[in-house]
């Protein structure tokens, strides 16, 4: 699992003293998460989700924060951060930012069925509409730039086969202007892992620190390229007309949109190959830290090069 910043049981107990939760009965390490600390937490009360911030700093913070109120506020399903006794839901707990949120209810699935991938297009369409009225504001710190950089950065790095799939990328990526695409506040990393059901019911949405301001497209992009893609890159059709079908009744894309919707595709593709071959090459020091390995967005990348996609 991942876990890069341990924390006692002592520990846990002092910084819960700052809140009105009742008494520790224990905690455990999640092992989902590859950029934070994440602890399930239990206490006399309930049940709560402790994370340490191991890159977002302070100053970042209060958007995510301030984003996942927002949204509980309104009815969706986000986790509700909890404020300490002083108001304050932005902490520090052994040297790193630290946040304590209200832990929602179900349980990811590795396989989704043709109505989970409709309740997650809808769910995304959602918080498009929802985020419109946020006016907190969030540069995309994985966005175009950092794509360009850490591609670039990579070229001396990896195997002949890779170098000439990121060159080429990188120049055909020079030719979307995703700011021309309808903009707004973006969840970013719509994974399987961060959405929640009972059954067929999806009860949450959770890990928003990712989301930043950016095309809505690209954010529909990096969702479908997780939940409909088969081991060998390709799409499920299936599976994708459930999600886009969904989507589209919360929000129609536009002629523009349309038009850029295979570069998008790829472009959320490329994003994820990158992070993940990024951290394959330069691995980090941590406690167990858990490496994604980079050849399954290889495939969705190399599939969307050569392939029509699904309809948007």
């Amino acid at each position: 699992m991942s876990v890069f910043t341990k924390v006692s049981h002592a520990e846990l107990e002092a910084f819960l003293h700052q809140y009105d939760l009742g008494t520790l009965l224990g905690f455990t390490g999640i092992g989902e998460g590859i950029e934070n600390t994440n602890y399930f937490v239990d206490t006399s009360r309930s049940r709560w989700v402790l994370t340490l911030f191991e890159r977002l700093n302070y100053d970042d913070l209060p958007f995510f924060l301030g984003l996942m109120e927002h949204l509980a506020r309104h009815g969706y399903p986000s986790a509700l951060p909890v404020a300490d006794n002083n108001g304050q839901t932005l902490k520090a707990l052994n040297g790193k930012p630290a946040a304590l949120v209200a832990r929602l209810t179900g349980q990811s699935v590795l396989f989704p069925s043709l109505a989970q991938c409709a309740a997650v297009g809808h769910a995304l369409g959602e918080l498009h509409k929802l985020t419109a009225s946020y006016t907190g504001t969030c540069f995309n710190a994985r966005g175009v730039e950092w794509r360009r950089t850490t591609g670039e950065t990579l070229l001396p790095h990896v195997a002949d086969d890779a170098r000439a799939l990121i060159a080429d990328e990188l120049e055909a990526q020079s030719r979307l202007d995703l700011a021309a695409l309808p903009q707004g506040v973006i969840h970013a990393d719509l994974f399987k892992d961060n959405v929640l059901f009972v059954d067929e019911r999806l009860t949450g949405v959770i890990d928003f620190y990712y989301a930043c301001n950016d095309a809505l497209l690209y954010d529909l992009a990096v969702t479908l390229n997780d939940w409909c893609a088969e081991p060998d890159g390709s799409l499920d059709r299936a599976h994708s007309a459930a999600l886009l079908s969904a989507y589209r009744a919360c929000r129609p894309p536009t002629a523009t949109e349309t038009k850029a919707w295979p570069l998008v595709l790829r472009a959320a593709a490329f994003r994820f190959y990158l992070s993940r071959l990024y951290d394959w090459t330069f691995p980090r020091e941590g406690d167990l830290v858990h490496i994604k390995d980079p050849e399954p967005y290889r495939r969705i990348l190399e599939h969307h090069r050569g392939q029509t996609p699904p309809t948007l």
